[in-house]
């Protein structure tokens, strides 16, 4: 197959192509980006393989900066543009179904497209547009198949997190997953404990954001994969509950949002504790929590102001969107009339700080003054006090004086 035009992400990328041909070696296109651009997707990264070795792309290229040459891959600043340049691998036996051993640099196109995970990633395009595919991937796009590349129990007992992938991209491209491939990555499920957190969390929040991400869980489910992920042993029914309770069509708006409906869904009582065992960022965590605790009390309460200025808008938005989901009650109108309705949005807004009442009316740090601050920011929320100087200086002196 022969593509008729390059998109221009490849064409700005093909004066590098040729310099490394140029040189006497070969050099592709390969990856991810060659797929979508044959399913007609958006392309994000461009990604070259060559048959010259680190240190002669180096001698190729001015502008180079090793960032993960132990492994073939040399980062190369070329017309204002950053590119990825790996040299053509195959890879030692896996200590840790994640790493390998040792890579060893070859000059064969075949042997460092036979390592790729599925039939799908393990393209290469050359400057001509003319798309290599040695393993039938171009059937298998066709037939929206997601199948491993060579014998499935060896691409997964590898590495555990193609297993992850393989449901990512279920969810991504809405591709089924080829019989023998899904049940090694039933099979080899176990070894997802091996694998890092953080690595595992960023291939399940992709498939939480993809457009078919119920197409992922159904084949998490499936494949029980859930089991050996941080505290989500024996949820099937859970998991089942959150397909079942949310409307087909709907997509996550945010990260933050799609876990917050995972963690209401697995009935986590404690939401930061669990995104912690995810290696997730305290700001996320914090934000996840939020969403959860705002769904929480909308089942039992509408919203007030105090609620809106304490979480903010957009998160209390994103709770909302998911009742709607799930077929609650929603109030969007409220929640944008309560929102424009607030005086400040944040204590900082407020015109009068501890330094003020220090410097102006004389008080002394402390214990009092943070709770006369806190009356202050309540009453302004509430509606009671204007956020003006002397309006908050009147107000202070009759509260410290009760």
């Amino acid at each position: 197959m022969k593509l008729e035009t390059l998109p221009s992400d490849f064409q700005k990328a093909l004066p590098l192509l040729k310099k490394i041909k140029e040189a006497g070696f070969e050099a592709y296109f390969v990856g991810g980006s060659v797929r979508d651009v044959l399913l007609g997707r958006d392309i994000h990264d461009v990604d070259i393989a060559t048959s010259s070795y680190p240190e002669e792309t180096k001698q190729i290229f001015e502008r180079t900066v090793d960032i993960g040459i132990e492994h073939g891959t040399v980062l190369v600043l070329e017309d204002g543009g950053e590119y990825e340049i790996t040299t053509f691998r195959t890879e030692d036996v896996y200590v840790d179904y994640r790493r390998p051993k040792s890579v060893s640099f070859v000059r064969s196109l075949e042997e460092d497209l036979k390592r790729r995970d599925f039939t799908v990633n393990a393209f290469a395009l050359d400057e001509s547009g003319q798309v290599i595919d040695l393993f039938d991937g171009l059937s298998d796009l066709k037939a929206k198949v997601l199948r491993a590349v060579g014998r499935a129990e060896e691409r997964f007992s590898e590495d555990a997190l193609r297993i992850m992938r393989g449901l990512r991209f279920a969810a991504s491209l809405n591709f089924d997953i080829e019989r023998s491939t899904f049940h090694a990555m039933k099979t080899h499920a176990p070894l997802l404990e091996k694998i890092s957190v953080e690595r595992s969390f960023i291939e399940f929040d992709k498939l939480l954001m993809a457009p078919h991400w119920r197409k992922g869980i159904e084949a998490l489910m499936e494949t029980r994969a859930y089991d050996y992920l941080p505290d989500c042993q024996d949820t099937f029914e859970k998991w089942q509950s959150l397909l079942d309770e949310t409307d087909e069509k709907f997509s996550f708006s945010s990260s933050e949002q799609a876990w917050a409906a995972l963690l209401l869904a697995l009935e986590i009582e404690q939401p930061k504790a669990f995104l912690k065992k995810w290696k997730t960022s305290t700001q996320f965590q914090q934000a996840v929590d939020s969403i959860v605790s705002i769904y929480r009390f909308r089942l039992s309460s509408d919203m007030t102001k105090p609620e809106v200025y304490r979480y903010g808008k957009d998160l209390i938005w994103q709770a909302e969107e998911l009742r709607q989901a799930q077929g609650l009650s929603v109030d969007f109108a409220r929640i944008k009339h309560l929102d424009a309705d607030l005086t400040i949005h944040n204590k900082h807004e407020i015109v009068v700080n501890g330094g003020l009442l220090i410097k102006e009316l004389g008080f002394k740090p402390g214990p009092q003054m943070g709770g006369l601050l806190k009356a202050v920011e309540e009453a302004i929320v509430l509606g009671y006090l204007a956020n003006d100087k002397e309006a908050i200086f009147k107000f202070v002196k009759a509260e410290s004086s009760k």
